[in-house]
Protein backbone atom coordinates (compact mmCIF):
# COMPACT_ATOMS: atom_id res chain seq x y z
CA UNK A 1 0.00 0.00 0.00
CA UNK A 2 1.72 3.58 -0.64
CA UNK A 3 2.05 6.37 1.96
CA UNK A 4 -1.06 7.43 3.58
CA UNK A 5 -0.14 10.70 4.75
CA UNK A 6 -1.19 9.85 8.38
CA UNK A 7 1.03 7.27 9.09
CA UNK A 8 4.73 6.54 8.64
CA UNK A 9 4.84 4.62 5.22
CA UNK A 10 7.22 5.62 2.28
CA UNK A 11 6.85 8.60 0.16
CA UNK A 12 5.39 8.75 -3.30
CA UNK A 13 7.99 8.84 -5.31
CA UNK A 14 6.20 8.85 -8.30
CA UNK A 15 5.50 11.59 -9.69
CA UNK A 16 1.90 12.82 -10.38
CA UNK A 17 3.03 13.69 -13.85
CA UNK A 18 4.02 10.34 -14.52
CA UNK A 19 0.79 8.73 -13.05
CA UNK A 20 -1.09 11.53 -15.21
CA UNK A 21 1.20 9.66 -18.60
CA UNK A 22 0.34 5.70 -17.06
CA UNK A 23 -3.27 6.69 -17.41
CA UNK A 24 -3.44 8.60 -20.46
CA UNK A 25 -2.23 5.03 -21.96
CA UNK A 26 -5.96 4.19 -21.08
CA UNK A 27 -6.82 6.34 -24.10
CA UNK A 28 -3.62 5.67 -26.18
CA UNK A 29 -4.24 1.67 -25.85
CA UNK A 30 -8.06 1.96 -26.58
CA UNK A 31 -8.22 1.41 -23.10
CA UNK A 32 -6.26 -1.72 -23.30
CA UNK A 33 -6.20 -4.60 -25.74
CA UNK A 34 -9.74 -6.52 -25.61
CA UNK A 35 -9.07 -9.93 -24.97
CA UNK A 36 -10.08 -12.58 -27.40
CA UNK A 37 -13.78 -14.48 -26.55
CA UNK A 38 -11.78 -18.05 -25.65
CA UNK A 39 -10.23 -15.78 -22.85
CA UNK A 40 -13.43 -13.84 -21.68
CA UNK A 41 -15.68 -17.45 -21.61
CA UNK A 42 -11.99 -18.78 -19.14
CA UNK A 43 -11.81 -15.91 -16.92
CA UNK A 44 -15.67 -14.50 -17.08
CA UNK A 45 -15.20 -12.40 -13.98
CA UNK A 46 -12.82 -12.53 -10.29
CA UNK A 47 -16.49 -12.36 -7.85
CA UNK A 48 -15.56 -15.23 -6.60
CA UNK A 49 -12.50 -13.39 -4.85
CA UNK A 50 -14.02 -11.69 -1.53
CA UNK A 51 -11.24 -10.81 0.75
CA UNK A 52 -9.37 -8.86 3.17
CA UNK A 53 -5.34 -8.41 3.92
CA UNK A 54 -3.76 -9.14 7.00
CA UNK A 55 -0.80 -7.55 7.99
CA UNK A 56 1.96 -6.96 10.02
CA UNK A 57 1.46 -3.93 12.77
CA UNK A 58 4.81 -2.57 11.24
CA UNK A 59 3.20 -2.42 7.44
CA UNK A 60 4.59 -5.26 5.77
CA UNK A 61 7.65 -3.63 4.65
CA UNK A 62 10.33 -5.10 6.82
CA UNK A 63 14.04 -5.65 6.40
CA UNK A 64 13.26 -8.72 8.91
CA UNK A 65 10.18 -11.72 9.10
CA UNK A 66 7.05 -10.41 8.32
CA UNK A 67 4.95 -10.96 11.54
CA UNK A 68 0.78 -10.41 11.01
CA UNK A 69 -0.96 -9.22 13.65
CA UNK A 70 -1.99 -11.69 17.00
CA UNK A 71 1.00 -14.00 15.73
CA UNK A 72 4.73 -14.07 17.53
CA UNK A 73 7.77 -14.49 16.10
CA UNK A 74 8.04 -17.27 18.76
CA UNK A 75 4.75 -19.46 17.96
CA UNK A 76 5.34 -22.53 17.18
CA UNK A 77 4.01 -24.16 13.82
CA UNK A 78 1.43 -25.55 15.67
CA UNK A 79 0.23 -21.95 17.59
CA UNK A 80 0.32 -20.36 14.54
CA UNK A 81 -2.14 -22.90 12.90
CA UNK A 82 -4.03 -22.54 16.24
CA UNK A 83 -4.03 -18.20 15.87
CA UNK A 84 -4.60 -18.82 12.00
CA UNK A 85 -7.96 -20.64 12.21
CA UNK A 86 -9.26 -18.56 14.89
CA UNK A 87 -8.17 -15.66 12.95
CA UNK A 88 -9.40 -16.74 9.40
CA UNK A 89 -12.72 -18.32 11.37
CA UNK A 90 -13.30 -14.28 12.47
CA UNK A 91 -13.28 -12.93 8.70
CA UNK A 92 -15.80 -15.73 7.43
CA UNK A 93 -18.07 -14.92 10.63
CA UNK A 94 -17.82 -10.70 10.53
CA UNK A 95 -17.59 -10.17 6.98
CA UNK A 96 -18.18 -13.46 4.75
CA UNK A 97 -14.61 -13.22 3.43
CA UNK A 98 -13.52 -16.51 1.44
CA UNK A 99 -9.75 -14.82 0.58
CA UNK A 100 -6.55 -13.46 2.79
CA UNK A 101 -3.92 -12.18 1.37
CA UNK A 102 -0.87 -12.04 2.98
CA UNK A 103 2.89 -10.63 2.69
CA UNK A 104 6.09 -12.48 1.85
CA UNK A 105 9.61 -11.81 1.99
CA UNK A 106 13.17 -13.70 2.13
CA UNK A 107 13.50 -13.00 6.06
CA UNK A 108 10.25 -14.95 6.06
CA UNK A 109 10.21 -17.61 3.82
CA UNK A 110 14.20 -18.58 3.43
CA UNK A 111 15.46 -18.59 7.23
CA UNK A 112 13.70 -21.05 10.04
CA UNK A 113 10.66 -19.13 10.32
CA UNK A 114 8.97 -20.43 7.45
CA UNK A 115 8.45 -23.76 9.31
CA UNK A 116 6.04 -21.75 11.34
CA UNK A 117 4.46 -19.10 8.84
CA UNK A 118 3.49 -21.65 6.38
CA UNK A 119 0.75 -22.67 9.32
CA UNK A 120 -1.16 -19.56 8.23
CA UNK A 121 -1.57 -20.55 4.64
CA UNK A 122 -2.25 -24.47 6.03
CA UNK A 123 -4.91 -23.06 8.56
CA UNK A 124 -6.67 -20.82 5.41
CA UNK A 125 -6.90 -23.31 2.83
CA UNK A 126 -7.53 -26.07 5.58
CA UNK A 127 -10.83 -23.87 5.94
CA UNK A 128 -11.48 -23.21 2.30
CA UNK A 129 -10.34 -19.92 2.01
CA UNK A 130 -8.18 -18.75 -0.80
CA UNK A 131 -4.61 -17.35 0.13
CA UNK A 132 -2.93 -14.50 -1.65
CA UNK A 133 0.76 -14.79 -1.68
CA UNK A 134 2.60 -11.34 -2.02
CA UNK A 135 6.37 -10.33 -2.09
CA UNK A 136 7.23 -7.11 -0.27
CA UNK A 137 10.48 -5.47 -0.76
CA UNK A 138 12.13 -4.05 2.45
CA UNK A 139 11.81 -0.79 4.82
CA UNK A 140 14.07 2.23 4.85
CA UNK A 141 16.25 3.12 1.65
CA UNK A 142 14.47 -0.42 0.15
CA UNK A 143 11.05 0.74 -0.17
CA UNK A 144 12.02 1.89 -3.62
CA UNK A 145 9.75 -0.72 -5.97
CA UNK A 146 12.27 -3.06 -6.90
CA UNK A 147 13.25 -6.11 -6.17
CA UNK A 148 15.43 -5.86 -2.85
CA UNK A 149 18.18 -8.83 -3.60
CA UNK A 150 17.16 -11.25 -6.71
CA UNK A 151 20.19 -13.48 -5.16
CA UNK A 152 17.43 -14.42 -2.52
CA UNK A 153 14.04 -13.43 -3.86
CA UNK A 154 14.11 -15.97 -6.66
CA UNK A 155 15.45 -18.91 -3.91
CA UNK A 156 11.78 -17.53 -1.74
CA UNK A 157 9.77 -18.46 -4.50
CA UNK A 158 10.89 -21.22 -5.36
CA UNK A 159 10.50 -22.62 -1.63
CA UNK A 160 6.50 -21.13 -1.58
CA UNK A 161 5.83 -22.18 -4.80
CA UNK A 162 7.59 -26.07 -4.02
CA UNK A 163 5.15 -25.73 -1.08
CA UNK A 164 2.37 -24.96 -2.36
CA UNK A 165 2.16 -25.72 -6.40
CA UNK A 166 -0.31 -28.80 -5.82
CA UNK A 167 -2.58 -26.60 -3.73
CA UNK A 168 -5.31 -25.07 -5.77
CA UNK A 169 -6.62 -22.07 -3.29
CA UNK A 170 -2.84 -20.72 -3.20
CA UNK A 171 -2.45 -17.97 -5.34
CA UNK A 172 1.33 -16.15 -6.06
CA UNK A 173 2.04 -12.14 -6.47
CA UNK A 174 5.15 -12.13 -7.45
CA UNK A 175 5.20 -8.38 -6.11
CA UNK A 176 3.45 -5.99 -4.43
CA UNK A 177 3.81 -2.49 -5.84
CA UNK A 178 6.53 -2.41 -8.55
CA UNK A 179 6.69 1.19 -8.81
CA UNK A 180 10.60 1.11 -9.41
CA UNK A 181 9.84 -0.32 -12.71
CA UNK A 182 8.61 1.13 -16.04
CA UNK A 183 5.39 -0.64 -17.40
CA UNK A 184 7.30 -2.46 -19.95
CA UNK A 185 10.26 -3.36 -17.28
CA UNK A 186 7.71 -5.04 -14.64
CA UNK A 187 6.25 -6.81 -17.88
CA UNK A 188 9.69 -8.37 -18.41
CA UNK A 189 9.77 -9.18 -14.93
CA UNK A 190 6.80 -10.34 -14.41
CA UNK A 191 7.04 -12.91 -17.76
CA UNK A 192 9.94 -13.93 -16.33
CA UNK A 193 8.14 -15.06 -12.96
CA UNK A 194 6.02 -16.74 -15.12
CA UNK A 195 8.96 -18.41 -17.41
CA UNK A 196 10.69 -19.43 -13.95
CA UNK A 197 7.79 -21.20 -12.54
CA UNK A 198 6.09 -23.19 -15.58
CA UNK A 199 3.91 -25.34 -13.87
CA UNK A 200 2.08 -22.91 -11.38
CA UNK A 201 -1.07 -22.39 -13.68
CA UNK A 202 -1.69 -19.48 -15.27
CA UNK A 203 -4.82 -18.59 -13.45
CA UNK A 204 -3.03 -19.17 -9.69
CA UNK A 205 -1.03 -16.28 -10.99
CA UNK A 206 -1.62 -12.56 -9.94
CA UNK A 207 0.42 -10.25 -11.67
CA UNK A 208 0.08 -6.78 -10.03
CA UNK A 209 -0.47 -3.20 -12.14
CA UNK A 210 2.10 -1.08 -12.71
CA UNK A 211 3.65 1.64 -10.64
CA UNK A 212 1.96 1.76 -7.47
CA UNK A 213 -0.12 -1.18 -8.51
CA UNK A 214 -2.52 1.97 -9.98
CA UNK A 215 -3.27 1.21 -13.56
CA UNK A 216 -3.65 -2.45 -15.21
CA UNK A 217 -4.32 -1.19 -19.05
CA UNK A 218 -0.14 -2.15 -19.79
CA UNK A 219 0.09 -5.71 -18.47
CA UNK A 220 -3.76 -6.50 -19.41
CA UNK A 221 -2.59 -5.77 -22.58
CA UNK A 222 0.69 -7.89 -22.50
CA UNK A 223 -0.07 -11.14 -24.29
CA UNK A 224 3.36 -13.13 -22.35
CA UNK A 225 0.83 -12.28 -19.49
CA UNK A 226 -2.83 -13.91 -20.98
CA UNK A 227 -4.28 -16.18 -18.92
CA UNK A 228 -3.28 -14.24 -15.37
CA UNK A 229 -5.15 -12.48 -12.68
CA UNK A 230 -4.32 -8.94 -12.45
CA UNK A 231 -4.41 -7.07 -9.41
CA UNK A 232 -4.92 -3.12 -8.79
CA UNK A 233 -4.77 -0.85 -5.58
CA UNK A 234 -6.86 1.92 -5.16
CA UNK A 235 -6.96 4.10 -2.24
CA UNK A 236 -9.29 7.73 -1.48
CA UNK A 237 -6.11 9.43 -0.16
CA UNK A 238 -4.43 9.70 -3.84
CA UNK A 239 -7.30 12.46 -4.52
CA UNK A 240 -9.97 14.49 -3.40
CA UNK A 241 -13.00 13.44 -5.84
CA UNK A 242 -16.82 13.24 -5.75
CA UNK A 243 -18.53 9.88 -6.36
CA UNK A 244 -18.59 10.28 -9.79
CA UNK A 245 -14.49 11.24 -10.27
CA UNK A 246 -14.14 8.09 -8.49
CA UNK A 247 -16.03 6.08 -10.41
CA UNK A 248 -14.27 7.34 -13.60
CA UNK A 249 -11.11 7.52 -12.05
CA UNK A 250 -11.27 3.42 -11.16
CA UNK A 251 -13.19 2.54 -14.46
CA UNK A 252 -9.90 4.71 -16.27
CA UNK A 253 -7.17 3.01 -14.30
CA UNK A 254 -9.24 -1.04 -15.38
CA UNK A 255 -9.50 -0.17 -19.07
CA UNK A 256 -11.33 -2.94 -20.53
CA UNK A 257 -10.00 -5.66 -18.09
CA UNK A 258 -12.52 -5.78 -15.06
CA UNK A 259 -13.24 -9.20 -15.91
CA UNK A 260 -9.45 -10.37 -15.15
CA UNK A 261 -8.89 -7.94 -12.29
CA UNK A 262 -8.80 -7.75 -8.45
CA UNK A 263 -8.96 -4.95 -6.39
CA UNK A 264 -6.42 -6.54 -3.88
CA UNK A 265 -6.07 -3.26 -2.16
CA UNK A 266 -8.40 -0.72 -0.82
CA UNK A 267 -9.52 1.04 1.78
CA UNK A 268 -10.66 4.53 3.99
CA UNK A 269 -10.58 5.33 7.58
CA UNK A 270 -12.58 3.04 9.57
CA UNK A 271 -12.19 3.76 13.08
CA UNK A 272 -13.61 7.52 13.34
CA UNK A 273 -17.23 6.74 13.36
CA UNK A 274 -17.58 7.44 9.36
CA UNK A 275 -20.92 6.34 8.07
CA UNK A 276 -20.36 4.27 4.50
CA UNK A 277 -23.93 4.07 4.41
CA UNK A 278 -24.75 7.76 4.50
CA UNK A 279 -24.56 10.63 2.44
CA UNK A 280 -21.49 11.25 0.67
CA UNK A 281 -22.22 14.96 -0.22
CA UNK A 282 -18.89 16.32 1.04
CA UNK A 283 -16.78 13.72 2.53
CA UNK A 284 -14.13 12.05 0.21
CA UNK A 285 -13.75 8.67 1.98
CA UNK A 286 -17.33 8.06 1.97
CA UNK A 287 -17.34 8.90 -1.74
CA UNK A 288 -14.21 7.02 -2.33
CA UNK A 289 -15.39 4.06 -0.32
CA UNK A 290 -19.15 3.90 -2.01
CA UNK A 291 -17.74 4.36 -5.63
CA UNK A 292 -15.41 1.62 -5.44
CA UNK A 293 -17.93 -0.66 -3.65
CA UNK A 294 -20.36 -0.09 -6.54
CA UNK A 295 -18.05 -0.53 -8.97
CA UNK A 296 -16.97 -3.43 -8.10
CA UNK A 297 -20.58 -4.86 -7.83
CA UNK A 298 -21.46 -3.99 -11.22
CA UNK A 299 -18.56 -5.03 -13.00
CA UNK A 300 -18.33 -8.23 -10.88
CA UNK A 301 -14.93 -7.94 -9.36
CA UNK A 302 -13.42 -9.59 -6.68
CA UNK A 303 -11.88 -7.18 -3.78
CA UNK A 304 -9.40 -7.85 -1.38
CA UNK A 305 -9.97 -4.97 1.49
CA UNK A 306 -6.99 -3.10 3.46
CA UNK A 307 -6.75 -3.80 6.06
CA UNK A 308 -8.95 -6.39 7.34
CA UNK A 309 -6.58 -7.04 10.12
CA UNK A 310 -3.57 -4.48 10.69
CA UNK A 311 -3.23 -3.58 14.60
CA UNK A 312 -2.86 0.17 15.00
CA UNK A 313 -3.91 1.02 11.57
CA UNK A 314 -6.84 3.39 11.80
CA UNK A 315 -8.19 1.55 8.00
CA UNK A 316 -8.48 -1.75 10.08
CA UNK A 317 -11.83 -2.99 9.84
CA UNK A 318 -11.01 -5.80 12.33
CA UNK A 319 -9.72 -5.37 15.73
CA UNK A 320 -7.81 -7.95 18.15
CA UNK A 321 -9.88 -9.35 20.92
CA UNK A 322 -9.82 -12.26 23.47
CA UNK A 323 -6.45 -13.42 24.74
CA UNK A 324 -3.51 -13.64 22.90
CA UNK A 325 -3.07 -17.56 22.92
CA UNK A 326 -6.93 -17.65 21.76
CA UNK A 327 -7.87 -14.38 19.57
CA UNK A 328 -10.90 -13.20 18.26
CA UNK A 329 -11.77 -10.48 16.00
CA UNK A 330 -14.27 -7.34 16.26
CA UNK A 331 -15.47 -5.24 13.93
CA UNK A 332 -14.69 -1.78 13.77
CA UNK A 333 -17.43 -0.22 11.40
CA UNK A 334 -20.24 -1.89 10.76
CA UNK A 335 -21.29 0.48 7.85
CA UNK A 336 -17.86 -0.58 5.84
CA UNK A 337 -18.29 -3.77 6.52
CA UNK A 338 -21.26 -3.91 4.94
CA UNK A 339 -19.76 -1.75 1.72
CA UNK A 340 -17.66 -4.54 1.19
CA UNK A 341 -20.31 -7.20 1.45
CA UNK A 342 -22.13 -4.98 -0.84
CA UNK A 343 -19.04 -5.06 -3.38
CA UNK A 344 -19.14 -9.00 -2.91
CA UNK A 345 -22.45 -8.94 -4.07
CA UNK A 346 -24.48 -9.87 -0.41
Amino acid sequence: MPLRSRNSRRPRTRSLVATAVALAGVAALGAGVPASAADRVATPNTSQFKGVNWADPRDNYANDEVVLSGLSLSDTYAQTYHKATRIISAFRANLGANTVRIPINPYTVNGSYWHSYRAVIDAATAQGFKVIVSYWEGSGAQKDGFIDDTATYWPMWKTVTSAFRYNSRVYFEPMNEPHGYTPAEWGDLAAKWIGTFPKIPRDRIFVSGSGYNDSVVSVCADPRLKGTYLSLHHYGFWGNRTYDEWVTDLKARLGDCAYRTVADEFGATMTSGLDYNGSNVGNNEISFIQADTDVFRQLKMGSVYWPGLRTGDTYSLQTLTGPTANPWLATTNKSGADRLKWAWGR
